[in-house]
C-alpha cells in the first residue's frame, strides 16, 4: 500500500515561498496574480513527494542559472528533497504565455467578448500543456495533480518573467 492511499490529506502544501520576492518596480497585476496563484494552490492542492509519507509540504522556489530549485520540508522544516529543475524544456511556452497573457490584458477594454474568449481559450491550452510539462518533468520527484501544476506554472512564469526584467540588455 502506498503512502498516499493511507493518508491523502497529508500530502499537501501547507505554505510555498520565493526567494526573490517581487520589488517596487514590479506592477500592481503581477503582485496580485501571484498573490492570488499562491492562495489558489495552498486553498486546495496535491503535493506527493515520491516515496515520502510525511506531510503537509513547504516549498521553496528559486531560479538559479536557468534551473527552477524546489526545496521541499516539512512543515516542521525536516529536509524533504531539492530538485535542480532545467526550464530550457519551458522557454517556448513562457515565451507564448507572455504574449496571450498581454494579447488579453491589452484588448480587454477594446475587443469583442467573442475575441477575448478566443484569446483565454489559447492562454488555457499554454496553461495545460505547461502543466502538463511540470508534471512530467517532476514525477520521479513529486506527484502533482493538474491545477497544482497550473498554479506553479504561474508563479514559475512570474519567477521567470521578474528575473529577466531584472537584467540589463545583452546578457
Amino acid at each position: 500500500m502506498s503512502c498516499m492511499s493511507s493518508t491523502p490529506s497529508r500530502f499537501r502544501l501547507s505554505a510555498i515561498s520565493l526567494e526573490r520576492p517581487f520589488n517596487r518596480r514590479t506592477d500592481a497585476a503581477k503582485k496580485h496574480e501571484h498573490a492570488v496563484a499562491i492562495s489558489d494552490v495552498l486553498h486546495n492542492n496535491r503535493f506527493a513527494p515520491v516515496e515520502h509519507c510525511g506531510g503537509p509540504y513547504r516549498l521553496h522556489l528559486e531560479l538559479v542559472v536557468r534551473r527552477l530549485v524546489l526545496t521541499v520540508t516539512t512543515e516542521n522544516g525536516a529536509p524533504v528533497l531539492c530538485h535542480h529543475l532545467s526550464l530550457t524544456s519551458f522557454r517556448r511556452l513562457f515565451g507564448d504565455y507572455r504574449i496571450v497573457c498581454e494579447s488579453f490584458a491589452n484588448g480587454a477594454t477594446r475587443l469583442p467578448p467573442g475575441r477575448l474568449e478566443a484569446i483565454d481559450m489559447g492562454r488555457r491550452a499554454i496553461h495545460n500543456e505547461a502543466s502538463a510539462l511540470l508534471r512530467e518533468r517532476l514525477m520521479s520527484k513529486v506527484e502533482i495533480d493538474q491545477e497544482t501544476a497550473r498554479r506553479l506554472f504561474t508563479l514559475i512564469h512570474l519567477m521567470v518573467s521578474q528575473n529577466t526584467k531584472l537584467r540589463s540588455p545583452g546578457t
